[in-house]
């Protein structure tokens, strides 16, 4: 399991450099992803929604343009240096209904039954713990609510050649070039190798409680989009 404290750490490295290095080293792609994660969120026409291990805000940033302004959005990180790029970012623009907060995803400091949507986009991965972050996030929802994970998962067989040399030979170092953190970059390849596909992770969320389960693959299936009703 990923331990937190490193895991902040590592964040916290990074967070200046964060934005610019997933667009060049997704190729663009990520705001893609982003996109199809705001257009099923549009479809369960929520009013109130938690993006967990928001980051620097870009999840809720895309949330806030493609959602009517009265639907109220919280961004939770444990990474404070993340979060203070998302307010830097926020300062810039007009996201009236766009707000953050630091909180532990494996303790989220919110009450029970207090949000009809939580999205978390590449941060699953990172928890400490996969069931508690998952059941932590069963609990804010509302009878009725909507989870959804954007997550990487493991490409389609004929693909995961090419995958695996980019982000385990390629990746690495245009992240340095990037960043100037390479190690952190391995550490995140290391992570999406070891995280379960979208059938796994998909047994994982049906053991938590949720029902209506049901997964996506995106761009060969080296990201999932996952949903799941409370």
């Amino acid at each position: 399991m990923p331990d937190p404290v490193a895991v902040n750490t590592m964040f916290a490295r990074i967070a200046r450099r964060y934005d610019v290095a997933n667009h060049l080293l997704s190729l663009g792609v990520d705001i893609r992803w982003r996109g199809k994660l705001v257009k099923a969120v549009r479809q369960a026409e929520p009013r109130a929604i938690l993006d967990l291990a928001t980051g620097s805000g870009d999840v809720a940033f895309a949330l806030s343009r493609g959602l009517p302004e009265q639907v109220q959005i919280l961004g939770m990180d444990f990474c404070q240096p993340m979060l203070d790029e998302a307010e830097i970012k926020k300062a810039s623009r007009h996201y009236a209904n766009v707000t953050f907060q630091q909180g532990d995803g494996l303790a989220l400091p919110l009450a029970d039954n207090s949000y009809d949507v939580v999205t978390i986009s590449f941060g699953l991965r990172n928890m400490g713990d996969l069931r508690k972050s998952l059941q932590e996030m069963r609990r804010v929802l509302r009878p009725g609510g909507r989870m959804f994970v954007l997550e990487f998962s493991q490409p389609a067989r004929w693909f995961r050649p090419f995958y695996y040399f980019y982000i385990k030979r390629v990746l690495p170092g245009l992240a340095q070039i990037v960043t100037g953190d390479r190690s952190a970059y391995v550490y995140l390849n290391e992570t999406i190798e070891q995280f379960p596909n979208r059938e796994g992770l998909s047994r994982e969320i049906r053991a938590c409680g949720f029902s209506e389960v049901k997964a996506r693959g995106l761009t060969f299936g080296i990201v999932a989009l996952h949903e799941a009703v409370k």
